[in-house]
């Protein structure tokens, strides 16, 4: 066996280069994984771009890449099949974030019984589902991220050959799930913890039957705000776990990507944010334009060919972090309903707080997820008729360790030089 493996390392902004490091010791509860599948997100481009991701600055040299799928080369001990059913030759997806498995967000003072996770830690809420918020854990290790410093040193990243990763944080992939959607499973699972947050299945009636077209007034109204890879799993799940009873529109500057999302599924109906030919300074000239583009967003037609409108939404998805977006969403959003804060941009944003206080509406941060892998493998392997062909979100692909920083480039751009869009990029191994 070799005792080397090679990893791309991140010393500086746009600085990668390829480096071997020691075989990973694997502890009694650990399995090797060889890597195979990893998408790029926006945090590792804008670590890759400025060494930081926003105030988050990285303090040694770091392997980037936490969307990843692989498969079980060896395990630490007879345990890992015994207490997780893991073996050599299982395909697994990551989930990639190491809490502490001890604090009160963990491990909730009211705890049935306490366990593991997903679903054994934590006492069980609704629908039995664990009521473990480990994913903001204060002692949180994530691969790929500097945040939590000074804990040292940085959990580093997927994007190498062979990683060691805790049995008990990897999930087993079905037959019918490729490499491909198993790399897709960590920002579908913040999708679903997204969509589990904002309350959108009790909206539903469980006996409900799909409705028509025609019926769309009786329809749950959703927006999602920015249709990158986030925002079009989001509208994703919500196709899914509304069995077809829900309306959502995507509203995004970039007509093509709101035109993708209507072709393909994932949206009801599109609607292009206008960008003003003189940016808004002053506080009434930014709230000006964002209740313009909530307007923009009501007036949009529920389908081709209706003439009924949508109206306002029940939830809303910021996907973006642009303050606008943030603004516009409380004007589009109707009373007693929910915005969910997914997007990660400028951290001091000004808002209309008396327009979503005098609504009732709710602003609710999402910040990765918890307990959600199963139920995202289980949407995977499901055939589920209101899921959108989630492969297609994957527009690039690249191949091996020195293929990652053409990756990152791509992965900064709209489209690519055949003027293709730049949604999802996957580097394989």
């Amino acid at each position: 066996m070799a005792t080397v493996v090679k990893a791309s390392v991140l010393h500086g902004a746009r600085d990668l280069r390829v480096e071997s490091r020691p075989l990973p010791t694997l502890s009694p509860t650990d399995v090797l994984i060889s890597i195979k599948s990893t998408g790029l997100c926006g945090s590792d481009l804008h670590y890759y771009t400025h060494f930081r991701n926003g105030d988050i600055q990285v303090h040694e040299p770091l392997t980037l890449g936490h969307e990843s799928s692989g498969i079980i080369t060896a395990i630490g001990s007879s345990s890992v099949s015994s207490g997780y059913g893991l073996k050599v030759g299982d395909r697994v997806a990551l989930e990639v974030g190491q809490p502490c498995e001890a604090c009160e967000l963990c491990c909730p003072p009211d705890a049935d019984t306490p366990g593991n996770y997903s679903g054994e830690k934590g006492r069980s809420g609704k629908d039995g589902e664990s009521t473990s918020r480990y994913n903001i854990c204060r002692a949180m290790r994530f691969r790929s991220s500097a945040k939590g410093w000074p804990q040292f040193p940085h959990a580093q990243g997927t994007l190498q050959e062979v990683v060691a990763h805790p049995a008990k944080w990897c999930h087993k992939l079905p037959e019918s799930v490729d490499y491909t959607l198993g790399a897709l499973a960590e920002p579908l699972a913040v999708a679903m913890h997204a969509a589990r947050r904002s309350g959108i299945p009790s909206l539903v009636p469980r006996s409900s039957p799909a409705i028509s077209p025609s019926q769309g007034a009786a329809r749950v109204k959703i927006l999602v705000f920015g249709a990158g890879a986030v925002g079009l799993l989001c509208a994703a799940v919500c196709k899914s776990i509304t069995k077809g009873n829900a309306i959502v529109a995507i509203a995004d500057i970039q007509a093509d990507r709101v035109k993708f999302a209507v072709e393909n599924g994932f949206a009801d109906t599109a609607v292009v944010v206008p960008i003003p030919d003189k940016r808004p300074e002053t506080i009434k000239e930014k709230l000006e334009y964002a209740k313009s583009v909530a307007e923009r967003v009501k007036g949009g037609e529920l389908m081709k060919g209706l003439r009924e409108q949508v109206g306002e939404v029940n939830v809303t998805f910021e996907c973006t972090g642009v303050e606008s977006c943030l603004q516009s969403s409380i004007y589009a959003t109707a009373p007693g309903g929910k915005i969910m804060i997914i997007g990660m941009g400028n951290p001091i944003q000004t808002l209309p707080i008396s327009a979503a206080s005098l609504k009732e509406v709710d602003l609710l941060g999402v910040f990765r997820y918890a307990n959600a892998y199963p139920k995202v493998i289980e949407l995977l392997a499901s055939g589920d008729p209101h899921l959108p062909d989630l492969s297609k979100l994957v527009t690039q692909r690249y191949s091996g360790l020195e293929s990652i920083p053409m990756a990152f480039d791509m992965a900064a751009r709209v489209k690519d030089d055949e003027g293709n869009l730049v949604l999802k990029v996957m580097v394989d191994m």
